[in-house]
């Protein structure tokens, strides 16, 4: 018994948390995947508190802002349509690292059909928890046909 309670001491104290293993451009493909899943304390969790978001004129200034005004909306968004990655470049300045995504966006959202391209910016900080956005600017354009 005692050999395996050291053994779980060992594991705890030492484990590095599976975030602090993902690359920046596995965080924002993560942070992706969780809005459409409906899992928006998840997405709120890969965002630092000092987040600063970007989108249609708009500034949300912080985390707290970001929840409770348009995250609710993001989500019902991303899980009522399909988001395909068109580009992604990743670029790691020491602790900083840049993801630029261009995306096509396609389905259904409040009766309304949605054919769009988008672009993103992340800019992700790394933490003592791995790495955590700390600016997104999204823009978006309906699909030429």
């Amino acid at each position: 018994m005692n050999r395996w309670w050291s053994v779980g001491v060992l594991l705890v104290c030492c484990a590095v948390p599976v975030s602090a293993q993902q690359s920046p451009v596995d965080v924002a493909n993560r942070f992706h995947e969780l809005q459409a899943a409906g899992d928006s304390l998840g997405a709120l969790a890969l965002m630092a508190s000092d987040v600063v978001i970007f989108e249609s004129g708009g500034v949300e200034a912080s985390r707290e802002e970001y929840r409770s005004h348009h995250l609710g909306v993001d989500v019902q968004f991303a899980s009522s349509v399909v988001r395909e990655i068109v580009d992604q470049q990743t670029q790691t300045m020491g602790e900083y690292a840049l993801v630029l995504t261009q995306t096509r966006v396609s389905g259904t959202f409040r009766e309304r059909e949605i054919n769009s391209r988008g672009v993103e910016t992340l800019v992700l900080r790394r933490t003592a928890d791995g790495w955590r956005i700390v600016h997104v600017h999204w823009s978006s354009r309906r699909e030429r046909q």
